[in-house]
């Protein structure tokens, strides 16, 4: 396993971890006495984007659904009561 001093890792950070994240660890080292060591994660799989329309046939909307309590709606406008 590769070890690099610490100016070096500041210096080269980016690099570095790319090439942990791809199954290179390397141990960092102040003085030439190791620190750390920097290994990829075992993360776990990303999750699948849920999209619009999932629930698609889950439910129904009934015909008459513009028209669903209109006669009730005239009525309460018009003054009357339910």
């Amino acid at each position: 396993m590769r070890t690099v001093n610490i100016h070096e890792a500041k210096t080269h950070l980016s690099r570095l971890v790319d090439q942990a994240a791809n199954g290179d660890p390397f141990v960092i080292a102040k003085a030439g006495k190791p620190l750390v060591k920097v290994v990829p994660l075992e993360a776990p799989p990303v999750r699948e984007v849920r999209r619009l329309g999932f629930m698609q046939g889950a439910s129904t909307v009934p015909d008459d659904f513009d028209d669903m309590g209109s006669e009730q709606i005239e009525r309460l406008f018009a003054g009357g009561s339910e």
